[in-house]
């Protein structure tokens, strides 16, 4: 007979929104389950590995030199020309501050979910809901070889961008080719960078997104690209671009590649709902991802504190309705959604600019002292001296 078990919350996938709920339901009461299908927290690492700073403080963590890879002072945005805009830490947005080691950083967030009451098990995949009365009441989990039965009165799906637990509670998590974007990434060593900045390189060189090179130190960087499924052939081309771009740059070209990894990442808008009777998703599978850049970490922590505390709540209250996740629908909304609207809108307008639109752009803004960098101060410069070309953007003003 199958194991039967019983939880209050239990979280499927241990990425930073996984262990932020975790952590954060546990710290508020509630007995927490935390599941991940890999058998390693944070393995493989596909991502560029940049984060901020300034957001650490609002989920109550400290920087950590075990995690911490580089820390820069600011990005770099290069235009085909070769017309660099260069802007600090602060005003560059969520990947700019820190280069992490993200294995490190995500086991460091499963350690301090597990510190605060959490339980974790690794090599445990989420293989279908329990539903009574199209409520979900738990997870069937394969563990050892075998189907466990974990029944509780929350389930948070922080599974990734593909969330089959959406999937199974009924909500649409559905994207279109453009609103996804093929990555390969390098680890490469022995290159020449400038390790006090992250550069992003955009235009042709990478359709539809852009390539980076976020430095780990005086001669180690990741060196990347995204690109959007919708202007390339296929997924194998995302590849062949980067490697392109890499020959034509010798102070990276006389590097060595010692790690490469794949994926892809959504650049969509957010989902229309993230709740239901007995579930909220958190992070990427929650389209918490900033479409624009594709960063994701610390959308998904910030998120996931506010699922944690609101599932802990419902579970003391006995509220486990749709309603009483609304609290959570609507709280990382009001803090996230709209900027990831307007720059869903730029992201857009951006698949269809030329390299010559772009050399404008660049050109321009790294002449222009703005006190911020958003979407929206870039479009206000880009009207006074450029109106032809901010009529592309007029929505978005």
């Amino acid at each position: 007979m199958a194991e039967e078990l019983y939880y209050d919350v239990v979280v499927v996938g241990a990425g930073p929104g996984g262990s932020s709920t975790a952590r954060f339901a546990a710290e508020n009461g509630a007995k927490v389950l935390m599941i991940e299908k890999r058998q390693e927290i944070g393995v493989p690492v596909r991502c560029g590995e940049g984060i901020a700073k300034v957001w650490l403080d609002e989920i109550g963590m400290e920087p950590n030199s075990a995690w911490i890879a580089n820390e820069v002072d600011g990005a770099r945005i290069i235009a085909p020309d070769g017309a660099t805009m260069e802007i600090d830490s602060v005003m560059a947005g969520n990947e700019c501050g820190f280069v992490v080691l993200r294995d490190i950083f995500d086991k460091h967030l499963a350690a301090m979910a597990a510190r605060s009451g959490a339980e974790i098990w690794v090599k445990a995949a989420a293989v279908g809901l329990i539903k009574e009365d199209d409520r979900v009441t738990g997870v069937k989990v394969r563990k050892d070889g075998e189907i466990i039965t974990v029944k509780c009165k929350v389930v948070i799906g922080a599974d990734g961008y593909e969330s089959k637990v959406g999937r199974w509670a009924g909500i649409d998590t559905n994207l279109q080719p453009r609103d996804v974007n093929t990555c390969v990434q390098y680890v490469m060593a022995g290159i020449e960078v400038n390790p006090r900045f992250n550069d992003f390189y955009v235009g042709s060189c990478a359709p539809g997104g852009y390539i980076w090179v976020f430095t780990k130190g005086t001669d180690m960087a990741n060196v990347g690209i995204g690109v959007n499924l919708d202007k390339i052939e296929g997924k194998a081309q995302a590849k062949y671009f980067l490697d392109k771009w890499i020959e034509s740059h010798p102070q990276i070209a006389r590097g060595q590649p010692i790690q490469m990894v794949a994926g892809a990442i959504s650049c969509g808008m957010p989902i229309d709902r993230t709740v239901a009777d007995g579930i909220m998703l958190v992070g990427d599978a929650a389209r918490q991802i900033d479409p624009l850049t594709g960063g994701g970490i610390a959308n998904a922590c910030k998120a996931g504190k506010i699922a944690g505390e609101v599932a802990a709540k419902a579970v003391k209250s006995g509220d486990v309705s749709v309603e009483a996740f609304k609290e959570y629908e609507k709280a990382w909304r009001e803090m996230l959604e709209n900027h990831l609207i307007r720059n869903y809108i730029a992201k857009e307008k951006l698949l269809e600019m030329s390299d010559d639109m772009f050399n404008k752009l660049i050109g321009l803004l790294s002449e222009v002292n703005l006190e911020r960098v958003t979407t929206l101060d870039i479009l206000k410069a880009v009207q006074q001296k450029y109106p032809e070309l901010a009529e592309e953007f007029a929505d978005l003003l």
